[in-house]
């Protein structure tokens, strides 16, 4: 199907685009385009225009921060994969953007635009949940940063306002952490049935330390704490990991979705 009709526009720094999700109220961003794509092909979105970043200068790279790592948005999921900072500080992080769709996705689809999609079937939000990530939102009265928890309100639905965007993502240093992140899926390369990311803090041979988090178990990521208070103090045993793996029932219990009334906004 071919899409609507849409002014484009693309600016090359944050101040513009915001300007221009001002001006034009029905506007969609477009990042990566590996979700709002297929939406407007399929009409199931038909905003009078695009604003692209594309060419926005500073919303791509790696950097270290001191006590954490800075991602920005428009980082394609390739490079988050391969960076060694993130494999050093936040090694959750690669395993879970390995995953996402395939090659050619990973290259054009961008680490903010999935996070700032929020489908709980995604990769990428369960892991920011786990690894207590803050996302850094632009908008006219300036920056303000909203943790990853805050972050996720619902199905598509986040934080950020109709006139914001997402800039960066701020994650602390889990130097030394092992991690882990697994989805169960009918075949290769698709959306999670459901997923898991975890990451733990060795003292010896005891767990000291745990993040877990599970993906499309509701319509925002649930962080298993009770698997996490589980493992702390335990041996670093698979007979530990079971009989905490047996614990996330209290958090999903009282998980309901609500039905997609349409497709908001989002940076994919």
């Amino acid at each position: 199907m071919i899409p609507a009709a849409f002014e484009y526009f693309s600016p090359t720094s944050v101040d513009e685009a915001l300007a221009l999700l001002r001006e034009h109220s029905d506007a969609k961003v477009l990042a990566g385009g590996q979700s709002l794509m297929p939406a407007l092909r399929l009409r199931l979105a038909a905003p009078e225009a695009i604003v692209d970043l594309g060419k926005v200068e500073g919303l791509q790279g790696i950097r270290d921060d001191g006590d954490a790592l800075v991602i920005g948005a428009m980082t394609p999921h390739s490079t988050v994969q391969s960076d060694p900072l993130v494999g050093e500080h936040a090694r959750l992080i690669s395993l879970a953007t390995a995953t996402v769709g395939d090659p050619q996705v990973r290259h054009r689809g961008t680490f903010g635009g999935s996070l700032a999609h929020a489908d709980p079937a995604a990769d990428l939000p369960a892991v920011a949940v786990a690894l207590d990530a803050s996302f850094v939102i632009a908008g006219a009265d300036g920056r303000r940063t909203v943790a990853a928890g805050d972050f996720f309100q619902g199905i598509f639905s986040t934080a950020l306002a109709e006139d914001e965007l997402l800039v960066e993502v701020r994650v602390p240093k889990y130097t030394g952490w092992g991690a882990h992140y697994e989805k169960f899926n009918l075949v290769a390369q698709a959306w999670s049935i459901v997923s898991v990311a975890a990451a733990v803090r060795l003292d010896g041979d005891s767990i000291a330390e745990a993040r877990v988090a599970l993906g499309n178990m509701g319509s925002t990521p649930v962080r298993a704490i009770a698997v996490e208070d589980s493992l702390i103090g335990r041996p670093a045993t698979a007979e530990a990991v079971r009989e905490a793996a047996a614990r996330p029932s209290s958090e999903t219990s009282s998980c309901v979705r609500r039905p997609v009334t349409g497709v908001e906004r989002s940076i994919g």
